[in-house]
């Protein structure tokens, strides 16, 4: 099939998407990617990128036609604003003027904003083809827990917008099962909804042993890691209060992998306690996360409290999970069900530092074998729920099935 992704974020982004287009070329399908200038998490464009290039590339066999946006910034609601309506509107006229030929299926990858289905669908009509929108973010709820944004007309508008690019979709693909409910609030039929979780890239794997080769120095201790987008939904506040309390434990070191909108703040903040247990290692490759998995002694899964994100799955619990390490959770709803259901790890609800500082003294007090264990327990459930396999497989089918109904339809 010829396959259009369009999605606001992509290569040499880190993200799941990147993976799945990889896989769908491998499987012989033609695969163009609508998508903007990286500039995620730091706010800032990659180098050799920017507002004039590059315009076309070549990602694993897929064609990448860039649009220009406004970046993210370091912060500011407006700024964040600018960035998804640029890409919203620089993506419609790359639809009309970038793309050519013909496309079966469109496919939307949605980690925020919403707006990202907009060239999506100007693209269906365009081309008369069917849409498979993935929510990864519900909105306009992520607008209020993430943005901060309160306003009822505000939200109302946003709300009207989602109804209408959810009824412009054949199939609407959610990650978490606790989202069916808020889709059909929206309006989407039941038969519409699919269950589409994330999983971890192939290179997530157990490694016995760390590639010191691509890893920075690390203290001696007991590392408890945290890798991803250094964020407002991440809660570093209750991290960094956790990280205070155990402060008199120096054997305990905290490792913070990643870049993002609270990164400066959290350095600030680390720096003004006298914190010297945490450690910012900055951007690394995503080659290199599982040989920082294994060189952990725990890794760290914080979720801010908020309605919201008890709904959602974190995107990088299943690589967690895949790499078979005991996992700390802070967090409520989906993402700590899974934990616990597994027994891959301990937890404690959204915002408990308290109750994170007694979880990690826990863990610490167990054996390295009870530890294993636990990171075998996640192996397992991840291979039962999350093999990525079975899941591309799912959505080829999902994708020709709608192809065909577009056909029979006209």
């Amino acid at each position: 099939m010829k396959l259009l992704v369009v999605s606001q974020y992509f290569w040499p982004e880190n993200f799941r998407i990147n993976d799945l287009v990889a896989d769908m070329v491998g499987r012989g399908h033609e695969v163009t990617v609508l998508t903007g200038q990286p500039n995620y998490p730091s706010g800032r464009f990659f180098p050799g990128y920017g507002w004039a290039l590059p315009c076309t590339e070549i990602y694993q066999g897929a064609r990448v036609i860039r649009v220009p946006l406004v970046p993210r910034g370091a912060a500011g609601a407006i700024r964040l604003a600018l960035n998804y309506l640029s890409f919203a509107i620089f993506g419609v006229l790359g639809v009309w003027l970038r793309l050519r030929g013909k496309f079966d299926a469109v496919f939307v990858f949605e980690v925020s904003p919403i707006t990202v289905g907009i060239p999506a669908i100007v693209a269906s009509r365009r081309f008369n083809a069917p849409i498979l929108f993935w929510v990864l973010d519900l909105w306009p709820e992520s607008l209020t827990a993430a943005g901060g944004v309160r306003s009822p007309g505000v939200l109302l508008a946003v709300d009207r917008l989602v109804k209408w690019i959810y009824r412009n979709c054949s199939r609407v693909l959610v990650q978490s099962r606790a989202f069916v409910p808020e889709i059909a609030r929206h309006g989407v039929p039941d038969s519409r909804i699919l269950y589409f979780p994330s999983w971890g890239e192939s290179l997530f794997q157990p490694l016995q042993q760390a590639d010191a080769t691509l890893l920075p120095p690390l203290p001696e201790g007991f590392k408890v890691l945290f890798a991803g987008n250094i964020g407002e939904a991440q809660d570093l506040p209750a991290v960094l209060k956790a990280a205070e309390l155990l402060r008199d434990r120096t054997d305990i070191q905290w490792l913070i992998v990643g870049d993002g909108r609270m990164a400066a703040w959290a350095k600030e903040e680390v720096e003004r306690r006298g914190l010297s247990q945490v450690h910012f290692l900055g951007r690394h490759p995503l080659e290199a996360m599982p040989h920082f998995y294994a060189a952990a002694d725990a890794l760290l899964l914080p979720l801010k409290r908020e309605p919201i994100f008890a709904l959602t799955i974190p995107g990088k619990l299943q690589s967690y999970l895949a790499c078979a390490r005991p996992i700390l959770a802070m967090l409520d709803g989906e993402g700590v069900r899974i934990v616990q259901e597994s027994g891959a790890g301990l937890a404690c609800p959204a915002g408990d530092a308290e109750g994170l500082a007694a979880r990690i003294l826990e863990l610490a007090a167990m054996s390295d074998a009870e530890r294993s264990a636990m990171g075998q327990n996640g192996r397992q459930y991840y291979e039962a729920n999350f093999d990525r396999t079975r899941l591309f497989d799912q959505l080829e089918t999902w994708l020709e099935n709608a192809i065909q109904e577009r056909k029979h339809s006209k």
